[in-house]
């Protein structure tokens, strides 16, 4: 497929200055961790990302991708134009999210949905669905607080699950989330969806929890005064997720940090 071609598909608009349309793109590779594009990433490819930033362009660049889209509409406001101008590389914004960006640029490569499934009501099987998309989510961070929640909760909606099981879903990573602003510096946030099953791991780095126990009781809190009086910390947190999930692991060491990993069982 050609820059053109996906330029098209994804409805997006040239940020950079225009060279070239018409080369051949061997891959997409669709990340906002950049590490992974470095150690996963094929030359020539296109990266996807939600990363707004100038290290995505040096990422994409050192990785010798051909250009980048960014997603949800984000431009980036660094100098990461004029490096993607120095290095000849193609940048492209669409106002669609990652799932759905994905999806149709594999449309382009397989002329067929990358998954098929009935909408609506409960007992509804998805086939042939596998996805894995990564984000990450900055500690205190309370102005961005529940974006990683909010657009997991999109994606599901869109492949047409069950509202009930999106519901508590969406309930859950919330909680998750706000104890990575809350409680820790930064976290790593997997979401795995399978046919049968949602997984979501949310992995940080932290102060840990000393008594997983006490934590899991409703109404043990360790905010502070200021967290309360935003409306946070009322010590539901970790009860919510482990009442809205099928099955919730957690691991966690004081002074590192805690992975969170919630299961949902889609078709039982």
């Amino acid at each position: 497929m050609t820059i053109q071609q996906i330029q098209r598909a994804l409805n997006a608009i040239f940020l950079s200055q225009i060279k070239s349309v018409n080369g051949e793109i061997e891959q997409i590779y669709a990340s906002d961790l950049m590490s992974d594009v470095l150690a996963y990433g094929k030359a020539d490819a296109i990266l996807l990302t939600g990363l707004a930033t100038q290290q995505a362009v040096i990422s994409a660049h050192m990785a010798e991708f051909k250009g980048v889209v960014f997603i949800r509409g984000k431009k980036p406001k660094d100098n990461a134009l004029k490096i993607a101008d120095q290095h000849d590389l193609v940048i492209l914004s669409t106002t669609l999210d990652m799932y759905e960006s994905c999806a149709r640029i594999y449309e382009i490569q397989s002329g067929k949905s990358q998954a098929k499934f009935k909408k609506g009501k409960s007992g509804d099987q998805i086939e042939d669905l596998s996805l894995t998309e990564n984000f990450s989510i900055n500690g205190d961070d309370f102005a961005n607080a529940g974006a990683v929640s909010t657009e997991i909760k999109a994606i599901l909606k869109k492949i047409g699950l069950d509202h009930q099981i999106i519901r508590r879903v969406a309930i859950s990573t919330y909680e998750a989330e706000m104890n990575v602003v809350m409680h820790a510096k930064h976290a790593q946030v997997t979401l795995r969806l399978t046919p049968d099953s949602i997984q979501i791991v949310v992995d940080d780095v932290g102060k840990g929890i000393a008594d997983i126990d006490l934590a899991l009781q409703e109404g043990y809190t360790t905010a502070t005064d200021e967290m309360r009086a935003m409306g946070f910390g009322s010590g539901m947190g970790l009860p919510n997720i482990k009442r809205n999930t099928d099955d919730l692991q957690i691991e966690s060491e004081v002074g590192k940090g805690t992975r969170l990993t919630l299961n949902f069982v889609i078709n039982s």
